[in-house]
This record gives C-alpha cells, structure tokens and sequence, in this order.
C-alpha cells in the first residue's frame, strides 16, 4: 500500500534498490546531496548533479526535463553515508517561471525497480521559492525511511547548497546551472506512458480547473534565513520530530565521476511538454480526481473592521487538515505576537535606562527640577510605547480570540476538548487522524486564550506525565496528590489514543507492579479496553518487557530483510502503547534495559512508551537514563511553562487535556471502543 505523504511524516522503506521518480509539468533540475550522521555535506564530491550524475549507488538525470527517475542502490552507499536529500531547482534563464509559486506542485514518488510505489508527496505550499528539498532518505540503526521534507529557498540552488553546509555553493549552483544549459548531457527519451489506473504525473491539458488550493499541511513557518518553508517538525513547539542516528563509519569522500558499484536502472527523462493554451491540471493524483473545494470564505466585514473568523478557512484536502492547518497558524501568529510585544517592551526599557543615564550623568541636570523633568519625559515616553506595543497585542489577541471562538466548537474529536459536544455524538472512527490533542497552549500575556497541543499520529516520541514535584506543583504539598493527577493525566491520554484510533489498531499494556495506580485505571480494566489486566509484580513485569522485546526484534527483522508481510499469523499489527506506572519500582536491570530498548527501537516498529513517574525516583542509576527522559516528551498533571517553540523559544504553559469532574464521557467514549474491540476481534 502506497503511502501519501505530507510534510515531515517519514515511511520505512523495506526495498535497498529504488527509484525517485519526480513529476513537475515544467522543466526542473533534480539533484542529490549525501550527507554523514549529523547531515554534513562534506564537499562537492558528495554532490550528484547534472554535470557529475553518478556518485556510488546514487544517479540523477542529466538534464532539466518536465520528469525523472533518481536512481539509488541503498546497499552501495558508503557506510558514512546516513542521509540523501533529493533537490530540485528551477533552471535559470530561457524565459522560464522564475518561481514553484508559477508551476504546477512537484510530485515526487518512491518506487520499486518495478514501479510500484512505496511512498509519494506533493510539494504543495511553495510560493517565491526557486530550489526545494523534497525528500529525504536516511539510515537509522542500520534501516532506511524516507521524510517528505519539502522546505524551499526563495534564494535558489545557491542558498540551498549553502544551508546545506556547502562553502563552494555558489560556485557549485553557478556550475550546475551552466551543465544545464549548455547541454552537457544527452537526451533521451520519455518513459513509456503508464496506465491510467497508475499515473502519477503532472500533464499539460486544457483543462477548465483553477489553480490547486492546496497547501503546506503545516501552514507558513519560519525557517532558516532566506527560506519561506520553515524546518520545524511535526511537532511544532513540542520539538522536531528527529530520529537518533545510529554509528557510523569513518568519513570517506567520493570521486567525482565514480560510478556505482552495482549495476544503476536506466535513467530517462522527458522533455518540457509543449503548452496546449490551457491550464496545468495539478490536481491531487492519489485522493481524487479533481481539486478540493475550496475553504470556506469569511462573510464581509462591516467597513474599517477586520474580517469575520471562519473555521477551516486554512489549506488542506480534508475539513480534518485544514482545522489542522489553521491551528498550527494561530500558534504562529501568538508567537509571533507575543515576541513582537516582548521586543517592544525591552526596546521601551533599554530606552527609558538610557534617557535616565544620560540625565543622571550631566551634573547641571541634578541641579532645580532639570533632573525630574528629564526622568518624568523619560518615564512618559516609556509609557508611551508599553502602550502603544500592548494595544497591538491586545488587537492581535482580540483577533486570535474571535477566531478560536469559531475554531475550538468545530474540531473533530481527536482534536477536541473533553468537554466539546462532538463527544457526544462519538463513534469509533475509520481510519486514523492527523493528529491528537494533548493538552492546551498559552503564554503569560495571552491568559485565556488557549492553543490545542496537537501531536502528530503515529506518535514518534514517548511520552512521559511527569509525577515529580516541581515550582508550578508547590501547591501540592502531599506528593500522593500529585502522582494520583498524574495517572488520572494518563488515563485521559490513553483513553483519547484508544478512542482516535480504529478498532483493533492500537493496544494498550498497563505496567503497575505495586498496584499503586489501580483506583485511577479502573475506567480502563472494568471497561476491558486493555489487551490484559495491568502487569503486577517484577514477575508481571519482566514477562510484559520480554513479550514486546521480541516483538520490536521480530518486526525489525522482518523489515531489514525485505520480508515484512511474511510476519506470524495472528501477529498483532496494531499500533502498541506500553505504559509504565511507578518506575522504577518492581524494575532491575535487565528490565530497565529493556525499557531503553523499546524506546530507543519501538516507535520505528508501532511500539510506544508512555512513562507515569518521577525522575528523582531513578536517580540511583545515575546519568545512565538520561537518553530515556530526553528521548521522552514531558507532559504535566499540572500547569507548567516548560514547553519552548521552535523560532523565539517562548516558554509556553502547557495544561494538561482533563475530562471535566462529575462528566462521564470518559466512560461513555470507552465503552464504545471496547464493544468495538470485542466485534473487532
């Protein structure tokens, strides 16, 4: 099965012989960069480009041309290789669109040798950008993924090469360019058409559609300089979502001009295809044939006011992503807000201490009133600004409001609040969502407006309710208190995976080896949505460890061997959640490095980790799990500003996403999955 990617979601890849194969409806130059453990380009000679299209077991097209097929041999890349990211450019000059924002979106897919696709994402979102990565390949622990990437430079090939740690970039830009152009290459002809049950390319027609609505499933970000497509992860404030790498070997140059050590797959690119007087049909080759309707549009505004805030009025192929999309924007432009205001207050203070310095150090001013009525101008002036920054806050925030007014009521269950009325209509859905709410977002000048916390599905980082005593619990003098929110934290959090998901997709395991969280996780054992009752004992413990040990070995295996569908019968291929309460009470050693295993390798393989604990209660085994607490995504029974953005580092207080007391949608919305469980299974 084919999976369509969007922005920033990975796939493994089970086959080492592959080809890209891009689609852009335009010519565009397509180029490879090679880069070790930390995603260093070492030099030119790890470039394949038109003018040196073969590196070992890498080839690219020769030419600018409307499609291409990359080939890559993962077997032959050299063991300091651990990432390959596929560009693709704008050729200069020759009257072509000088922008991605003037052509049809590219199409990028993986694919077998025999053409059947592993993976595919269309580069929707780009505007002013003349160069983009679109893909990325990367090794880790020894297996290969590819990531959608999809970032984009308004400054061309050159501010590519340069950002990806290139000092000759823009000589290197200058060169492939005139490869390009200059015909250094031959040209050959187009692939053989394909069915039409499985093309995947961008044709020029005369088609009466408009442009594609489509964009960023992430919305506008802020990336590196001179990039209009930000490098932020799924995550958004939670951190990208960036996969430990495993060893690697010695650093290793290539030879301009050395060829692959095993045979390539013949490479054929196409021409530009003439223009027929219509409009490029760029619509969604997967989803449907046509393109999405587009957002809803906002009534009129009454003159001289802004306009009226409509839910889902973002980009995206679904009500589902654009809901998505327009929450990821109003993070944004809080941020962006709030650190416009922070900037106008320190510029206002810097000022004010200025002004009062150079008052205090004329000695003529410290004689009569000189003096305060310099400090009183100063002080009025400062003022001036605090005010002048807070009312364009409190615009920004009036505007936010309004429109998470009109957001919050409309999101779809797995983004919504415990309290939301879509609860009440819930039914176990079809498929999985985009996202899952965690909690609510919320900076101190902002107070109430809050933000969803949306994680990207399937999850790629643990997750860990952080039980310990801290600055923002002080208030909880009994530590019983604060570890009882934390499972009762937990329980909500379980409870919303298990109700996202389709029946007989996610499976939940409970360790609680002293029984210490029994009274919080009753709603999950009486309704019997758990795959067994909660793990008891070092016992209980060892034998729940040692089962999804294996598990997480057995899929590994099964996936570097290019075996992955000849698994078990009855092998449970549903997304795992083990949850670990009380830790590391009824753990040694061997357990504790089993639970390090399963973090470090089960998200790769749909097994996740959610710890319910205090760190302090580990601190016997010194710095030795430290990777595990980072590697995990720290949540709070209470609130707590320990979230930071990705752009201004904003410390952001995160609330956690409780079912409101005396409700019983928790119990309502278990009870619906486990009968579905039950018919599931």
């Amino acid at each position: 099965m084919t999976a369509e990617l969007v922005r920033g979601q990975n796939h493994p890849l089970s086959q080492v012989r592959l080809e890209i194969r891009v689609s852009a409806g335009r010519p565009v130059v397509a180029a490879a960069t090679l880069g070790d453990e930390n995603g260093k380009v070492h030099g030119v000679e790890w470039v394949a480009h038109p003018g040196v299209p073969t590196l070992p077991g890498l080839e690219v097209s020769r030419q600018a041309a409307a499609d291409h097929r990359l080939a890559v041999d993962l077997d032959a890349m050299p063991a300091a290789v651990h990432r390959i990211a596929v560009l693709l450019a704008l050729p200069t000059g020759a009257g072509g669109p000088s922008s991605f924002g003037s052509v049809a979106a590219p199409f990028v897919a993986v694919t077998g040798l025999d053409g059947t696709e592993v993976a595919t994402y269309t580069l929707t979102g780009l505007d002013a950008e003349s160069a983009v990565v679109a893909l990325e390949l990367y090794r880790r622990q020894g297996a290969w993924k590819v990531r959608a990437v999809g970032q984009g430079y308004a400054g061309g090939l050159a501010e590519l090469l340069t950002d990806q740690g290139l000092p000759q970039a823009h000589r290197l830009a200058a060169g492939i360019h005139d490869a390009v152009a200059q015909g250094l290459a031959r040209s050959v002809p187009a692939p053989p058409p394909r069915t039409a049950d499985g093309d995947r390319s961008r044709q020029a027609a005369a088609s009466a559609l408009g442009p594609d609505q489509s964009g960023s499933p992430y919305g506008p970000q802020q990336g590196t300089q001179g990039s209009t497509q930000g490098s932020t992860g799924p995550y958004g404030p939670y951190g990208p979502a960036q996969d430990p790498q495993g060893p690697s070997g010695p650093g290793t140059g290539h030879p301009a001009g050395s060829t692959p050590t095993e045979p390539a797959v013949t490479h054929t690119t196409s021409p530009a295809a003439p223009a027929t007087g219509g409009p490029i049909d760029y619509s969604h080759p997967r989803r449907q044939s046509a393109p999405p309707p587009p957002p809803p549009t906002a009534p009129p505004a009454q003159p001289g006011q802004p306009a009226r805030p409509v839910a889902g009025d973002a980009t995206g192929w679904s009500m589902e992503e654009r809901l998505y999309n327009q929450v990821w924007g109003m993070f944004e432009d809080l941020a962006r807000s709030t650190a416009a205001f922070r900037s106008a207050v320190d510029f206002a203070d810097a000022r004010l201490d200025k002004e009062l310095d150079q008052a205090l150090s004329d000695p003529r001013s410290r004689i009569g009133g000189q003096g305060d009525a310099a400090r009183e101008a100063a002080q009025a002036k400062h003022a001036q600004l605090v005010d002048r920054a807070r009312e364009a806050l409190d615009r920004d925030l009036g505007q936010l409001g309004a429109e998470a007014d009109v957001v919050e009521p409309a999101l779809p269950a797995a983004y919504a609040r415990w309290d939301n009325p879509v609860w009440h209509a819930y039914r176990v859905p079809m498929e999985m969502p985009m996202a899952v709410r965690l909690g609510d977002l919320h900076l101190p000048e902002s107070d109430p407006l809050r933000i969803p916390m949306l994680v990207r599905l399937p999850l790629e980082r643990g997750l860990w309710i952080d039980s310990g005593t801290t600055a923002s619990s002080g208030s909880f003098a009994d530590s019983r208190e604060l570890r009882r929110l934390a499972m009762e934290s937990a329980v909500a959090h379980i409870a919303r995976l298990l109700a996202v998901h389709p029946a007989g997709e996610f499976t939940v395991h409970v360790v609680d080896p002293a029984g210490s969280g029994a009274r919080e996780l009753t709603p999950l054992v009486r309704t019997g949505v758990l795959a067994a009752p909660p793990a008891a004992g070092a016992a209980g413990v060892a034998a729940l460890l040692g089962r999804l040990t294996e598990r997480v070995d057995l899929v590994h295996m099964a996936v570097r061997g290019g075996a992955a569908d000849s698994l078990p019968p009855g092998f449970d291929t549903a997304q795992q959640l083990l949850v670990v309460n009380d830790f590391p009470h009824g753990f040694d050693d061997r357990a504790v490095t089993q639970l390090r295993y399963l973090a470090d390798e089960g998200p790769a393989v749909g097994v996740h980790l959610m710890m319910v604990a205090d760190r302090e209660d580990a601190d016997d085994y010194g710095p030795l799990l430290d990777p595990l607490w980072r590697g995990l995504l720290r949540l709070t029974p209470v609130p707590e500003d320990h979230l930071a953005d990705p752009w201004v580092g904003h410390a952001w207080t995160y609330e956690p996403a409780l079912v409101p007391p005396g409700s019983q949608v928790l119990q309502q919305v278990l009870a619906q999955v486990a009968t579905a469980r039950t018919k599931y299974t």
